[in-house]
């Protein structure tokens, strides 16, 4: 089985391949192929899951890459615990997400073309977390960047969409130099980029540049998961239809930076200080995303601050080193089946309300909609910890992780992640009434494009996904962390899960302490939302931190400011140094050489007496000097 690996890549590969060449020759059937390759997949790897043991690592070769003197890479795939875990979350969720788009795209003239680049995006994802090499996860990680490029930028009609496409792509690339350069530290100090190569010789190298490689892989890890401070193309990217929202931020490019870190954790083992870094950057961004999240009225956006939240999580876990790597993965797993819910769920409302996205125009949906309203709830209280679902074993345990370390750090990480757990139980539960509860608004109002409004519940084939991934909203935290289940798994990859034994706060009182919060925030959302209506006009007269909220908290105006703005000027700056300098010097020396040569040439005027009187002028000049020489 593990020899025949590659077909886990070669399915959505093929299924990409014939559909985005094979034009509108395949647009009858074009979606049912690029849902089969993606289960394809899926089959293939459960197979694999159930038919291999995990003991330790399995690289296989395909072929010489590059073998370019002392660089020799080759395309081979390492088939182990973690990427295996991977692929059934790429394979599974696509999958689901796949079969959705058939009924969301169905009035889509190009929904063949929409499908091949699904197919892409899966097929650069399972080369990204199947690779045995950085060089090779860096091929999956660029080809990732083109196909959510596509993607986001799928309505090519709407100004916003390319921005928010370019926007992706530019801020991407910035993450991406980070990764680069770490994969040349590697090559240069360790001679090879391959996995089992580099963590063999990882601690024979300096420690400044251990620390100089984990810094710059998280550089990487930022710009691919939307972490501080490269997290501000993430909300854009809902300018694509709505399943591309769900695959990007629930099961494929924004877990590939929590993968990278998971996968370098020998790197990461030996640097405390890339570890720390790990953690304040994943503490800051969930915070960041929680608090932003609370300011917007549109119900995707909401939910792609919170997948910013949820990530930071995510990236606060795997800092912790040992004592996370395992429950960043479990709370990655459980984020995959609930947020994937959710959008779809969003884009089910959307699907029903003209396409609208303001939550003040809807109001009373679930009587319309119980089937998007159960699996949406479902996720709901997933994701703010109701107890017994998936996120109160997953994100629980990262807070009660993060208040088990020793002093400052465990009052600073844990608090971060305590209060961020109580505000998304305000955001949530101020999306799920603006959405499902209170008054019918939808009745009195026009959407935006003038059409009156007829909610109604979506195809069987967009809620049949919905269905699958509520159960896995319910159940899959649970399986996952109960009796150290995914730990165990994962020990061979990521090493065995620590517990810390001095912790801040007694490990037994955190679950419920976080439950308590989570209440908190969701009591104020229903004393705020829930027991009077709102408006739908968005009040402009408002205090200082909802204003900042609802500009990113001066996200973009950072990025501008400290990124844009001085590249700008550089840019102009190189542009004239280089029209007045280098180009001027090169214009200048040859308009130089051309008027010289031009004024030599009047004194060939033809003449012996011309040249007789320069010839007495030259033997003058050279008496001359040789006097002087003589008498000097």
């Amino acid at each position: 089985m593990i020899a025949s690996s590659w077909l886990l890549v070669a399915f959505p590969a093929l299924g990409a391949l014939i559909l985005l060449a094979g034009g509108k020759r395949t647009d009858a059937w074009g979606h049912l192929l690029g849902c089969a390759t993606v289960i394809a997949s899926f089959v293939y790897g459960l197979v694999l899951f159930f038919s291999t043991s995990f003991d330790q690592a399995s690289d296989t070769t395909l072929y010489s890459w590059i073998p370019v003197g002392a660089l020799q890479v080759d395309f081979g795939l390492r088939i182990d615990a973690l990427s295996v875990i991977f692929v059934l979350l790429i394979t599974g969720v696509g999958a689901l997400i796949h079969i959705y788009s058939i009924g969301y795209m169905s009035d889509d003239a190009n929904r063949r073309r929409f499908f091949g680049y699904l197919n892409l995006f899966v097929a650069s994802m399972l080369i990204l977390v199947l690779g045995n090499s950085f060089v090779t996860l860096y091929l999956g990680w660029e080809g990732v960047g083109l196909a959510s490029y596509l993607l986001i930028g799928w309505y090519q009609d709407r100004p916003t969409a390319a921005t928010a496409a370019k926007k992706a792509f530019l801020m991407n690339r910035v993450g991406d130099v980070g990764l680069a350069l770490a994969i040349f530290l590697m090559f240069k100090y360790i001679g090879s980029t391959g996995y089992a190569e580099v963590f063999a010789g990882i601690g024979d190298i300096p420690p400044a540049a251990i620390t100089a490689i984990a810094l710059l892989l998280l550089l990487g890890a930022c710009g691919k998961s939307g972490q501080f401070p490269l997290q501000a193309w993430l909300p854009d990217a809902m300018e694509g239809p709505t399943p591309v929202s769900a695959l990007i931020h629930a099961a494929t490019m924004v877990t590939a930076g929590v993968y990278l870190i998971a996968r370098a954790a020998p790197i990461y083992n030996l640097t405390e200080d890339g570890r720390l870094v790990v953690t304040i950057v994943g503490a800051f961004t969930l915070l960041l995303g929680s608090i932003i999240g609370c300011a917007y009225d549109d119900i995707k956006k909401v939910l792609a601050y919170s997948t910013v939240s949820q990530i930071g999580y995510m990236m606060l876990a795997v800092g912790l080193g040992p004592f996370g790597y395992a429950l960043g993965i479990a709370h990655l797993l459980t984020h995959g089946f609930f947020k994937a819910g959710l959008f779809l769920g969003a884009g089910s409302v959307m699907h029903a309300m003209n396409d609208e996205v303001d939550m003040r125009k809807f109001g009373g949906l679930r009587s319309k909609m119980p089937i998007t309203f159960a699996t949406f709830g479902l996720g709901y209280l997933a994701i703010i910890g109701f107890p017994f679902l998936s996120g109160f074993f997953t994100k629980d345990a990262i807070i009660e992780a993060a208040f088990g370390q020793e002093g400052w750090r465990g009052w600073v990480f844990g608090g971060a992640a305590l209060l961020a757990a109580g505000i998304t139980g305000f955001y949530m539960t101020r999306l799920v009434l603006l959405t499902f509860f209170g008054k019918q608004r939808w009745r009195e109002i026009k959407s935006s494009d003038g059409r009156d409004f007829h909610p109604h519940e979506s195809p069987t084939v967009m809620t049949a996904p919905m269905i699958v991934l509520a159960v896995g909203s319910v159940g899959a935290g649970a399986w996952l962390i109960l009796g150290d289940r995914l730990a165990d798994f994962l020990a061979p990859a990521v090493g065995p899960l620590a517990e810390s034994e001095h912790g801040v706060l007694p490990h037994a009182i955190v679950p419920w302490l976080t439950v308590l919060i989570s209440a908190l925030g969701v009591g104020l959302a229903w004393m705020l939302f829930g027991r009077k209506e709102t408006a739908v006009e968005r009040p402009q007269n408002v205090a200082w931190p909802v204003r900042a909220a609802r500009k990113d908290l001066y996200g973009n105006a950072l990025n501008e400011t400290l990124v844009a703005t001085p590249s700008l000027w550089a840019t102009r700056f190189a542009v004239f140094l280089d029209n007045r300098g280098v180009d001027g010097a090169v214009n200048g020396l040859a308009a130089a050489l051309g008027g010289g040569s031009g004024r030599m040439r009047r004194l060939q005027t033809g003449f012996v007496r011309s040249y007789a009187l320069s010839m007495l002028g030259g033997t003058v000049l050279i008496v001359a000097a040789l006097l002087m020489v003589r008498f000097s």
